[in-house]
């Protein structure tokens, strides 16, 4: 990456842990409980890459005596993390069916080795930790940016599509849920994180 740095245009790649998994550090490799989203991480992402959405509604207060508003109140607010996932692994397809679990039967005499995966999602919504990691900053050149989410849900409905020359492919979502625990306030959904240098 070049400057000017804050122009920032890289792809990001998704990892999923279970909820209080601990975030790695900015320059470190995720490991332990973190898995990432595709086999192949963000070349397993459609090219329209990832989409971090920060969704709000604001009420207005209008008063009689004018024509503006007077004060406004926020009353909903989302943070959700999109992207279309072209692997079609179950080990990966899991993720958006709740995380259900995947089977596997070996290959006996005269029977071939599969895979399962159940399709029902059920009344229980799977709470996951989600990292979204960037090898790019808005601060310099070769350091990293990582959105950390302490509590999200697969809030999406894919519908993937089959057909001749082009890849099947699964619309994801994660939505946010609020961390009582959090530090403050203003983390409740998490943060952004980005490196501006290197250690000492």
């Amino acid at each position: 990456m070049t400057a000017p740095y804050e122009i920032v245009a890289a792809p990001f790649t998704l990892w999923l842990a279970p909820v209080g998994e601990a975030f790695p550090a900015i320059d470190a490799t995720p490991a332990g409980n973190w898995g990432m989203v595709g086999t192949s991480g963000d070349e397993n992402y459609t090219e329209d890459g990832v989409t971090v959405a920060h969704a709000q509604t604001i009420e207005k207060t209008r008063a009689a005596g004018t024509t503006g508003p007077r004060k406004a109140f926020r009353t909903e607010e989302d943070l959700m993390i999109r992207l279309t996932l072209m692997d079609m692994t179950l080990e990966h397809y899991k993720t958006a069916m709740n995380g259900n679990a995947v089977t596997t039967t070996a290959a006996g005499s005269g029977t071939a080795g599969t895979k399962k995966l159940g399709m029902r999602q059920g009344l229980n919504v799977t709470r996951l930790a989600l990292l979204v990691r960037g090898d790019t900053s808005s601060y310099g050149d070769g350091y990293k940016s990582q959105y950390e989410v302490p509590i999200c849900y697969q809030s999406a409905s894919p519908e993937p599509v089959f057909r001749k020359g082009q890849p099947a492919a699964l619309a994801l979502e994660f939505t946010a849920l609020e961390d009582s625990s959090a530090s403050s306030e203003d983390e409740r959904f998490g943060r952004l994180i980005i490196q501006h240098q290197t250690a000492l």
